[in-house]
């Protein structure tokens, strides 16, 4: 499942009483010409708000021009030209998501192990539970249930790869 989002790559200042820091902002809402996120990221980054400033409820980003906005829990809007943000769509996990995960075990000469698991509801699914052996000899690109992965370098303890597909 994915939702829409900003993401804001440097903090910005949109007035005095107002910086947005650098983050990625759900989507809550929409007008005629804007979007309104939360006012806080997927990574925790919030909102700067000066001492004076009235408390913040949201975010609101302009779609004809490069212009974000705080909104105030008083609907009074603070707003900022020229600001840097990209609209982009995000995957969302919630506690009763389906998930799949590939776990890397090591490497043993030229083959790698990896586990793959199935979550649902976060409970890990028994039966789903496998373990796979890919031989780096054959192929550096490795493939299960339609991922597929660029393999760049493995160690016993680490891995560096590529998504190629999900």
């Amino acid at each position: 499942m994915e939702h829409e989002a900003i993401i804001v790559p440097t903090e910005t200042r949109v007035s005095w009483a107002y910086a947005v820091r650098a983050g990625t902002y759900l989507k809550e809402g929409e007008n005629d010409s804007a979007d309104f996120y939360l006012p806080t990221s997927r990574e925790g980054a919030s909102i700067i708000i000066s001492p004076l400033a009235d408390p913040v409820r949201g975010i609101m980003a302009y779609r004809e021009k490069p212009t974000l906005c705080v909104i105030t829990v008083f609907s009074a809007t603070s707003c900022g030209d020229g600001a840097n943000f990209e609209r982009t769509k995000v995957p969302v996990t919630s506690a009763d998501s389906f998930q799949q995960t590939l776990i890397y075990s090591g490497r043993v000469g030229n083959k790698l192990k990896l586990g793959y698991r199935e979550f649902s509801s976060n409970l890990a699914r028994p039966a789903f539970n496998n373990e796979v052996e890919y031989d780096l000899e054959d192929s550096k690109v490795i493939g299960y249930k339609g991922a597929r992965i660029e393999i760049l370098d493995a160690g016993n303890q680490y891995i560096k790869y590529r998504v190629l597909q999900n």
